[in-house]
């Protein structure tokens, strides 16, 4: 036989045994790599980070012991083509911003106590002495001895001496005896007046009658403050 022929006739085979296997999947697929020679294909075009910046903010109503961050800084991305020099911004670089307190320092050791609107000397309708940051006067009686404050949320009340701890005054308070709770200052008494003026710290926590106070009286409650005042 022509020995030319045997080839045709051999090539022939291999490729329909190739065009069955491919057509039931039983050829196993082969990567290829494809390599751009051009050797100047990203000499261009570039992706550049910004970082950001970190932003101070003084605050005189937060203790000298309290810095918050207000807004979370995130880096940004700029497309850069470094042949004509335009950029497109893929993503805006937002600083940091930190809140720092300036305030007094706010680590008070004291005595605490329990009182209800019902009190000798207390008001007959439960007003307490400090109007609240809308500008109303806060009933224990009728409103609670809660106040829903706008950075804290619910948080218990609590008299002291308003020369030291003005109205709005938010307090952390850790007596041992309750779990530890938020409290701000809406009230004020002659007992806590007189401790101040005679060295010593002493808050009082409203509670809805004399009758309803527990025991909460402790010599050594930590008070740690948050913010002075409104």
């Amino acid at each position: 036989m022509n020995i030319y022929l045997i080839q045709i006739i051999g090539n022939f085979v291999n490729f329909l045994t190739v065009t069955v296997l491919s057509l039931f999947g039983m050829l196993n697929s082969v990567d290829t790599e494809i390599k751009n020679t051009d050797v100047t294909k990203n000499s261009y075009i570039e992706n550049q980070t910004i970082k950001y910046n970190t932003v101070y903010q003084y605050n005189d109503k937060l203790p000298s012991t309290i810095s918050k961050v207000l807004v979370e800084g995130e880096d940004g991305i700029v497309y850069v083509n470094n042949y004509d020099k335009t950029q497109i911004v893929l993503k805006d670089v937002v600083n940091e911003v930190v809140e720092v307190g300036t305030g007094n320092q706010g680590y008070y050791y004291g005595r605490m106590t329990g009182y209800g609107p019902d009190c000798p000397g207390c008001s007959i309708v439960g007003n307490v002495s400090c109007k609240t940051r809308e500008g109303n006067y806060h009933s224990l009686i009728n409103d609670g001895i809660t106040y829903q404050d706008q950075e804290y949320g619910e948080v218990r009340i609590l008299a002291a001496a308003t020369s030291a701890f003005p109205c709005g005054t938010i307090v952390a308070v850790d007596n041992g005896i309750l779990a530890p709770f938020y409290a701000v200052v809406l009230d004020t008494g002659y007992d806590m007046r007189n401790a101040w003026n005679n060295g010593s710290v002493w808050f009082d926590l409203a509670f809805p009658s004399q009758s309803s106070v527990t025991n909460v009286s402790n010599n050594t409650t930590f008070f740690n403050v948050q913010r002075w005042g409104w």
